[in-house]
């Protein structure tokens, strides 16, 4: 592991940085008719099994990358730089400590981050921003990261394909869990986010894959249904306020493999194991099947995963 792991700067340099002091204001988000032009075209799904790194944290974690292998096509690959609650802004800078990243990246997917994206040896580039969105877009230029990463997997392969992975807040924000997930992807992650790093990217798309939404969609199912396999709120998908347990962990599984490969994930295993080889708790087969019917129509439904609804 790198000695940056060790290192971080002054709270005051960060607030300064991110301030228009050394690094430039926000630019503007691109407007409504750059938006459609960008995303007017659905991506032609892969033909074949893909390469995939992830950057983020524990909503990204361990076992739903090994559970996506599961679901993928044969040699499907993957690596990972992980932190807790870590910002894009840490993984970029080598003199911000990555918190948790002796920890998170022991393990045999690990790689370094610049180098992995550097390299041009991956298809597809996944990152997420660390939460509070709020305060990561206000004091760690969360678009600038977003920005700098993709131009970086693109300089070194043009043809890889760039996600931002929405996700979620604590249970117990005081706007109301499902309210926050509503908002949120409209006003932070693609406003304040994607759309201000569309500034600097030639009309080049970065795609979204919609875990909040899904996340949202099948906790709202659930309830109407009054409960499918034990499965009733969001509860019985996360292991505290915020993690996703096994089965929230299969769920954003699907919802990755049904944006990266463009195909639905209706038909497909639930029974599956855990990164470190153990059996996960599977979703009942009514309720991974309900799972796998939200996941493909709020990704077809939503122009900026590139998906196609006859995919």
């Amino acid at each position: 592991m790198r000695s940056r792991y060790l290192r971080r700067l002054p709270a005051f340099a960060l607030l300064f940085l991110s301030a228009c002091g050394l690094v430039r204001c926000a630019p503007s988000p691109v407007d409504g008719a750059t938006l459609e032009r960008i995303y007017a075209q659905p991506l032609t799904p892969p033909d074949k099994a893909v390469s995939v790194f992830f950057i983020g944290h524990s909503l990204i974690g361990r076992d739903m990358p090994a559970m996506l292998q599961q679901l993928a096509p044969k040699d499907h690959r993957y690596e990972s730089q992980l932190g807790w609650g870590a910002e894009l802004q840490a993984h970029w800078e080598p003199d911000i400590e990555l918190s948790g990243g002796e920890t998170e990246n022991a393990h045999p997917r690990f790689r370094e981050a610049h180098d992995a994206v550097g390299s041009g040896d991956y298809d597809v580039l996944v990152l997420t921003e660390k939460v509070s969105l709020r305060d990561s877009i206000k004091y760690h230029d969360s678009w600038r990261y977003l920005s700098l990463w993709a131009r970086k997997a693109w300089e070194a392969n043009p043809d890889t394909r760039v996600y931002l992975y929405e996700t979620w807040h604590n249970t117990d924000t005081d706007e109301g869990w499902l309210n926050r997930i509503d908002g949120d992807l409209a006003e932070l992650w693609e406003r304040e986010i994607v759309d201000r790093a569309l500034t600097e990217t030639d009309d080049r798309a970065i795609h979204v894959i919609p875990g909040g939404q899904v996340m949202a969609s099948v906790v709202r199912e659930l309830g109407r249904q009054g409960g499918v396999d034990g499965l009733a709120s969001e509860k019985d998908l996360l292991k505290d306020r915020i993690h996703p347990n096994d089965i929230g962990a299969y769920l954003m599984a699907l919802t990755h493999y049904a944006v990266i490969y463009g195909r639905s994930p209706v038909g497909l295993p639930h029974e599956l194991a855990r990164a470190d080889g153990t059996p996960a708790q599977a979703p009942g087969p009514d309720a991974a099947r309900l799972m796998q019917e939200i996941v493909w129509q709020v990704v077809t439904s939503y122009p900026r995963t590139g998906v196609a609804a006859n995919g």
